[in-house]
């Protein structure tokens, strides 16, 4: 039986729908406000967003909409 591991951006995504919930973000927040929360880690995932095609700029719902992350 294969586990399937779930991709690093699936957990960010989790991980900003609970703060989300938890009213600590808002969905139209920028996503550059997830580096309040993330401190040192930041850099890997502003790294990680970039890389997707994401700015710092856009609202943290644009994140949450991405039903897959296709590295190719």
């Amino acid at each position: 039986m294969t586990k399937q591991v779930a991709h690093p951006m699936v957990k960010l995504q989790r991980q900003v729908q609970s703060l989300i919930d938890s009213n600590l973000l808002k969905p139209t927040d920028s996503i550059w406000k997830i580096a309040l929360l993330y401190g040192n880690e930041w850099s890997y995932w502003k790294n990680e967003l970039l890389e997707f095609g994401f700015s710092t700029q856009d609202p943290v719902q644009e994140l949450l909409l991405v039903d897959e992350w296709d590295e190719n």
